[in-house]
C-alpha cells in the first residue's frame, strides 16, 4: 500500500510517499481502508522530530482518519465489513490502510459525507474533552478559546454553542468573521485587542469558567487574569512557547486549576473510554445539524508537503484534509 513515510526528520520536503506492507489485524482490530485523513499540529512536530509517534516498522504520521472497514479480527463483535467509521490513532493514518482497535472507531453520522468525517475525530474529541470533561463547562457558563479559527478552535466554538454556554475567542484579524459565523459571542484580534478585558466583559466582570489554550507562553498569566474564581485552564498545546512564568499570588485566591492534557500518549483503555463517551454524548449533535466539521482545504496524498506548508503558514480556518 502507499503511505507517507518519515525516513528522516526536517522540513516538508522529507515527506515521501512510499510502498509499505499492508497492516495485519490483531484479533480485536479492524482494517480500515482510509478515504481521508487530516493534518494536526502534532504532525508538524513529528515531522521535525519533536513529537515521536508510537513504535512502528515505518514511521507513518497521521492521527485521525475516516474510511470503510475491509477486514475484522477474530474477536471483533461490534463492527462489520463495510461499516463507515472514523477514529483517532497514535499514528499511521497517512496511508491507504490501517489497523485500529474496533472500540476506537466511531460510526460516521449519516449527515456527514465519509470524506469529510476525517475532520471530526481529533479536534472535536480534543475540544470536548478539554472544555467539558476536564474543564467542567456547562450551560450558562463562559469559556475563552484561543486560536479560535484552528481545527480545535472551530470545534470548540460549536461545542460551547451546543452546550448553551458563551465563548470569547482569539484569532487573527482576517479570521474573526468566520469565528463569529460559527457561533462565537465575541471574537478578538489577538494582535491588537485585550482578550482579558473581552473575557471579563462577556462574563459580566466575574471572569470565564474555562480557558482552552493551545498557545502557552505568556498567555498563561493573562489566562489567570481572565479566569473566574474556581475556574480551570486546560492547556492542550504550546504553539507559542512551552515555557511560561506566572504570578502564584494571582492564582491562589481564585482557587483555580491549570490542567495539562494530550490524547496521543493515553493508555488504550482510556482512549477507548473517551472515544465511546464522545460517541454517546456528542455524535448525536452531528446528526441533528447542531455541529459540523469545518474544512479549510483538501490535498491529495501526493501533495502532503504542500498541505504541511499551508498549515505552517497559519492560513487555514478549520481542518486541512488529505484525500487518500
Amino acid at each position: 500500500m502507499r503511505a507517507v513515510v518519515l525516513a528522516e526528520h526536517g522540513g516538508p520536503e522529507v515527506l515521501a510517499v512510499r510502498d509499505v506492507p499492508e497492516p495485519v489485524a490483531a484479533p480485536d482490530e479492524v482494517i480500515v481502508e482510509i478515504v481521508a485523513t487530516a493534518l494536526n499540529r502534532a504532525d508538524l512536530l513529528q515531522r521535525r522530530g519533536f513529537y515521536p509517534g508510537p513504535p512502528m516498522e515505518h514511521e507513518i504520521p497521521g492521527m485521525e482518519l475516516a474510511g470503510r472497514i475491509v477486514e475484522v479480527g477474530s474477536r471483533v463483535v461490534d463492527r462489520r465489513v463495510g461499516d463507515e467509521v472514523m477514529a483517532i490513532v497514535g499514528g499511521g493514518a497517512y496511508a491507504e490502510r490501517i489497523a485500529v482497535h474496533e472500540r476506537q472507531t466511531m460510526l460516521v453520522p449519516e449527515s456527514v459525507p465519509l470524506s469529510d468525517a476525517a475532520a471530526i475525530p481529533e479536534v472535536f474529541v480534543t475540544a470536548w474533552d478539554a472544555l467539558v470533561v476536564q474543564g467542567g463547562l456547562t450551560a450558562g457558563r463562559t469559556a475563552l478559546v484561543h486560536a479560535g479559527a484552528s481545527g480545535v478552535g472551530t470545534a470548540a466554538i460549536q461545542i460551547v454553542r451546543a452546550l448553551g454556554a458563551q465563548v470569547v475567542v482569539t484569532a487573527s484579524a482576517g479570521k474573526l468573521a468566520r469565528c463569529r459565523e460559527l457561533g462565537a459571542n465575541v471574537a478578538v484580534d489577538y494582535a491588537v485587542d485585550d482578550f482579558v478585558e473581552a473575557a471579563k466583559d462577556l462574563a459580566h466582570g466575574r471572569g470565564v469558567d474555562v480557558v482552552l489554550d493551545v498557545v502557552g507562553g505568556d498567555y498563561l498569566a493573562r489566562n489567570i487574569e481572565a479566569l473566574a474564581v474556581g475556574g480551570r485552564i486546560v492547556q492542550v498545546g504550546v504553539m507559542g512557547s512551552g515555557t511560561a512564568t506566572f504570578p502564584l499570588g494571582a492564582l491562589l485566591p481564585k482557587r483555580a486549576a491549570i490542567i495539562g492534557t494530550v490524547l496521543r500518549s493515553r493508555p488504550l483503555e482510556e482512549k477507548i473510554a473517551t472515544t465511546q463517551r464522545f460517541a454517546r454524548e456528542v455524535l448525536p449533535w452531528f446528526a441533528q445539524g447542531t455541529v459540523a466539521p469545518v474544512i479549510d482545504s483538501r490535498f491529495s496524498l501526493d501533495r502532503i508537503a504542500d498541505a504541511h506548508r499551508h498549515m505552517e503558514a497559519n492560513a487555514n480556518v478549520g481542518k486541512i484534509l488529505i484525500d487518500i
